[in-house]
């Protein structure tokens, strides 16, 4: 059965790990030991990307083939290191995550059973105001990682003639990330407009390939922008993230250069490492040039006066949001219309 417990350290913090030799995924055999020394060996580009971040726990106490959770509030009994911060739910309600301050926290996530670590667009000082924006390009059915290789590409060009840095990275699954580092100006409505102005300029120039249709019904064979992962409390893995994948997988950062050459299954805990190492961290200068939105409010504001475009539906645990259309599946309101009986002729019974 192996050693009950093992200590593992990282940046002068010593974390203890139970059951070291517990398997989280069972298909490539990886164990709990090897997650933690995994995020030793990448603690300084996963910090890049989790540090002062208020953070979401996906946890499967009985590995990747068992049940999982999320664990959103902090929970009980925290060791007196691992931070915490004050974060506004949708609901309005108010609750404290944990925040990672130091790489010892991503192995206290380990040792909490956690595959994935879902940080949130802000960092603990403010809250309310990302300082990233994120666009999540999705494959839907009838498309490949290469549909969304080439949508990123396109996003690319797009942002860069804003004037803006974007970088890239893999999911973990079969899509991609575009990240900016942004000036935390803005709310997240506002970001989450700016994210729309986007995707529906993408959808404009590539309306094969991309769509901001929020029902399934509705995407066809194209990549989604889903641009409700940038409203408040929707979260992306992080970087370097391992993901509940059979073959531990990673959310990676790459190079654009690299990007048409890359499939996500090069990259997992057991291959990540020697690549860092090799290759150096994709985004080491992600915090060098935070952008400002105000190229794509413009262009959100232009499409509300003359395209007549304005707010798209938020996820259905939200509250009804100011300016929000219905949110009712284009099936079920074009079947509720057709149902919709006649307006009663003149004497007719009430």
């Amino acid at each position: 059965m192996g050693s009950s417990e093992a200590f593992v350290t990282v940046a002068g913090r010593r974390v203890r790990i139970s059951s070291p030799e517990k398997v989280c995924y069972p298909a490539v055999g990886v164990t709990k030991l090897e997650l933690a020394e995994y995020y030793v060996a990448v603690a300084e580009g996963l910090m890049r990307s989790l540090a002062g971040r208020p953070m979401a726990l996906h946890r499967f106490p009985g590995g990747h083939d068992g049940n999982s959770f999320y664990t959103k509030h902090a929970p009980k009994g925290l060791p007196d290191w691992v931070q915490t911060a004050e974060v506004a739910f949708p609901s309005g309600r108010t609750g404290r995550e944990v925040c990672v301050t130091e790489p010892a926290t991503a192995l206290w996530a380990v040792q909490m059973n956690a595959l994935e670590l879902h940080p949130w667009p802000v960092r603990r000082e403010d809250t309310d105001h990302p300082d990233e924006l994120r666009l999540d390009l999705d494959p839907q059915p009838g498309t490949e990682f290469a549909d969304a290789v080439e949508a990123a590409g396109e996003a690319r060009a797009l942002l860069t003639e804003l004037g803006m840095a974007p970088f890239v990275k893999t999911s973990g699954g079969r899509g991609l990330h575009v990240l900016v580092r942004i000036e935390p100006r803005w709310s997240f409505v506002e970001a989450r407009r700016a994210v729309i102005a986007l995707a529906r300029e993408l959808e404009r120039r590539r309306p094969e390939l991309l769509t901001t249709s929020w029902w399934k019904e509705e995407r066809g064979a194209r990549i989604f922008a889903d641009f409700n992962q940038m409203a408040r409390d929707r979260m992306l893995a992080a970087a370097y993230s391992t993901r509940a994948a059979p073959n531990a997988r990673v959310s990676m950062p790459v190079r654009w250069a690299d990007l048409p050459d890359i499939a996500p299954d090069d990259f997992t805990v057991r291959t990540v490492p020697a690549l860092l190492a090799d290759r150096g961290d994709a985004h080491e200068s992600v915090d060098d040039s935070p952008a400002t939105l105000d190229a794509l409010l413009e262009m959100a504001e232009r499409d509300q006066r003359d395209r007549g475009l304005g707010d798209l539906p938020y996820p259905p645990d939200f509250p009804k949001m100011p300016g929000e259309p219905k949110r009712v599946q284009p099936s079920k309101a074009r079947h509720t219309e057709d149902e919709t009986p006649a307006e009663p002729t003149a004497g007719a019974a009430d």
